[in-house]
């Protein structure tokens, strides 16, 4: 069965009434894997596209993400009893968990609302909206990837999941419970069996889960640029500008304003748009009279560069709520949670955390050099992405807000907004990631 069919002409994808410019050109804003993966399903259903970053492809949180093709992660951070735990996990530094408290006044009201989805019920609505667009994300990767050059990034493998003991994987029977429903399978081990399997772990992880059937990007940023160049190679164009304004008549979008990194300033034509600059997507958002509830929830790398032995597959380490994964050359340390904008420098006690968990995970292991690497996860109060028309202005399109799960979710989130702006329909539904929920 195809996975898309033709618009009936009183379905349209566009929030005015049909698809939006069949013929013309889509500017996609941001060239993370959310923008890219659109823009190159436009060009596969024929469409004319623009890739604008102020920074270039890959040089946000694409290149920074866990490298983990993670189509188990499906429960939020919100669970039930974190509005209990957060506090003390604040004032331990053995958690990772931090916020710079200069930024507590601006965070509370996105935090509040954040903090009330922390309950079973909303937890499984998430978790099912989750699965919907990385529920396959193995396969979604290696057909976006598919005649790019970009494919052997692409890495099947499995997804570890490392526990201190089995209290502790028991703590988290609630989100295995969901995992279950959702139709994941996985096998449990003890410290003996883990060992046996991969040898890598230390005595601190004494249970783990393997899930199959998952994967990795071996170099999330290359990957990300091959497949950037490609969309390039097939006619799209590419600029670097930070986009200021967009230009809309009559309800309609038709341009959008750019400032180069000279500071000039120009007016680009086009006949839609999409929003897909993660973090710093709200305040585009608003230009089009969208208030979305977003925050960054800045999250940390460090990688072990040559290290002297290398996990089989990437793992959750879940007492530090961090991922290793293998790369090409070094293992990748990727994770923990801080509250504290856009603007703030990097903070030093979550690279110091994350180097203390290696520490207890990987005794013996030894590298040769260390580099370390902070960036923005778009958070949306609810957890979930927000992709679909923007309420009351044609031409419009926001894909953003994936939270942890963005290199996971990018190419499906891609695929299903080119779907919408080219008239076909989509073969689920998008009402849970509509942007007129925030309305």
């Amino acid at each position: 069965m195809s996975t898309t069919d033709t618009l009936p002409q009183d379905q349209s994808a566009d929030s005015a009434g049909g698809p939006a410019a069949a013929s013309g050109t889509v500017a996609i804003i941001g060239a993370g894997i959310v923008g890219v993966a659109t823009a190159l399903w436009l060009q596969r259903f024929g469409r004319k596209v623009i890739l604008i970053d102020r920074a270039g492809p890959a040089e946000g949180a694409s290149f920074g993400n866990g490298g983990v093709l993670a189509a188990c992660s499906v429960v939020p951070v919100t669970v039930p009893g974190l509005l209990a735990k957060a506090p003390r996990m604040l004032f331990d530094p053995g958690q990772p968990l931090f916020l710079r408290w200069g930024y507590l006044p601006r965070l509370a009201p996105w935090l509040i609302r954040y903090l009330r989805h922390g309950n079973a019920a909303d937890v499984r609505r998430i978790a099912t909206a989750l699965h919907g667009i990385i529920g396959d994300s193995l396969a979604d990767h290696r057909a976006l990837a598919a005649g790019t050059g970009a494919e052997r990034f692409v890495v099947p493998s499995d997804y570890m999941f490392l526990y201190r003991d089995r209290a502790a994987y028991d703590a988290d029977a609630f989100g295995w419970e969901i995992r279950r429903d959702l139709g994941l399978t996985y096998e449990e081990m003890d410290g003996e069996a883990l060992r046996a399997h991969d040898p890598v772990y230390g005595p601190a992880v004494g249970y783990a889960v393997r899930v199959p059937d998952h994967g990795r990007i071996s170099d999330p940023g290359a990957y990300v640029r091959a497949l950037a160049d490609h969309v390039v190679a097939q006619g799209g164009a590419l600029r670097i500008a930070e986009v200021t304004d967009i230009a809309c008549s009559d309800g309609r979008v038709t341009g959008l304003r750019l400032r180069a990194r000279d500071g000039t300033a120009e007016t680009l034509e086009c006949d839609a748009a999409v929003i897909a600059t993660g973090a710093w997507s709200g305040a585009l958002a608003a230009k089009l009279g969208l208030k979305v509830p977003l925050e960054s929830e800045r999250g940390y790398h460090i990688e072990l560069w040559e290290p002297s032995a290398m996990p089989k597959a990437p793992g959750m380490i879940a007492a530090g709520k961090f991922v290793a994964t293998p790369m090409e050359g070094r293992l990748r340390l990727a994770g923990v949670v801080e509250f504290g904008g856009l603007d703030a420098p990097p903070s030093r006690p979550p690279v110091e955390f994350l180097k203390r968990q290696v520490a207890a995970a990987f005794p013996g292991l030894t590298w040769r050099k260390m580099t370390e690497w902070m960036g923005h996860r778009p958070a949306p109060t609810d957890s979930i992405p927000l992709i679909g028309p923007v309420p009351g202005v044609s031409g419009a399109y926001l894909a953003f807000g994936h939270h942890h799960v963005g290199l996971t979710g990018g190419p499906r989130t891609g695929q299903l907004l080119a779907q919408l702006i080219a008239g076909k329909r989509p073969n689920i539904d998008l009402a849970p990631y509509a942007p007129s929920r925030f309305q």
